[in-house]
């Protein structure tokens, strides 16, 4: 372990590495309180555009831990992001919560449910078939249809539930156009990180529990990767990837056990 503890900053993903729902998970709290008193730069990043950074620190801080709301990056902020880069002063009909139509308005991004630049899609529990056929109607019309994140599934403490890219299929087969997605595994969300923490890629690690995206994200994004067993892959999932993480742990905890 003495070589990741050697680095100069880390970047972690959230659900199944740091908690499940609202349980924080083993070791995690020594681990954090580590990179905060050794000086570590660190940020998490979520593919969950649901809550704005200082939700996240709020709900840390009711697990008992202390983590300002610079050190997050979500989905939904990359989202906002890339489509200010592609069209600055664009419009957008979201489908969504809060964060996401928040993170848009940050960046100037607007609601138009008439005749947007986009249609942007992220996880929510309103989605409804009259948003559906709002979406179809108005990507039919020309918007472009975006993804939060390309994630089919998502464990919540209620066990699996539909993610972005379940939610947002019917719109593709309906219009028989593909959305571009904007989370991991898509190298732009990690290369963010990077840039959030002032980071060169041989400087960081990069903690997930997702092969499909977390580790192929570090790999096309040229850093070192840590696969923690906390989350979604157990080990004998790993070999049905053609591609392999440098490091196998249980869990954040092992990084400082010894």
């Amino acid at each position: 372990m003495q070589e990741i503890m050697k680095k100069a900053g880390f970047i972690c993903d959230m659900d199944g590495v740091i908690y499940h729902g609202s349980r924080i998970l083993d070791g995690v709290k020594e681990f954090v309180n580590w990179m905060i008193e050794n000086d570590k730069k660190f940020v998490f990043l979520t593919n969950s555009p649901e809550r704005t950074p200082h939700e996240l620190s709020m709900k840390l801080a009711r697990m008992g831990l202390n983590v300002g709301a610079e050190h997050f990056y979500t989905s939904a902020m990359a989202t906002a992001e890339f489509l200010y880069s592609q069209d600055p002063g664009c419009t957008a009909y979201v489908i969504g919560e809060a964060a996401l139509a928040k993170a848009m308005y940050d960046l100037g991004i607007y609601m138009n449910d008439v005749n947007p630049d986009y249609v942007v899609l992220g996880e929510t529990r309103t989605y409804c078939f009259e948003k559906i056929e709002k979406a179809i109607e108005l990507v039919n019309k020309g918007a472009k249809l975006i993804g939060a994140n390309p994630d089919i599934i998502g464990v919540t403490e209620k066990g699996i539930m539909p993610a972005t890219g379940s939610l947002i299929a019917p719109i593709e087969i309906a219009t028989g156009k593909k959305a571009y997605f904007v989370g991991k595994p898509n190298p732009l969300m990690l290369r963010r990180g990077l840039k959030k923490i002032d980071c060169r890629s041989s400087e960081i690690v990069f903690i997930g529990d997702r092969m499909d995206t977390d580790i192929i994200a570090g790999i096309e994004s040229n850093v070192d990767t840590i696969l923690v067993l906390s989350g979604v892959t157990a080990m004998e999932d790993v070999n049905n990837f053609p591609y392999r993480p440098k490091y196998i742990l249980n869990g954040v905890g092992d990084i400082i056990k010894d």
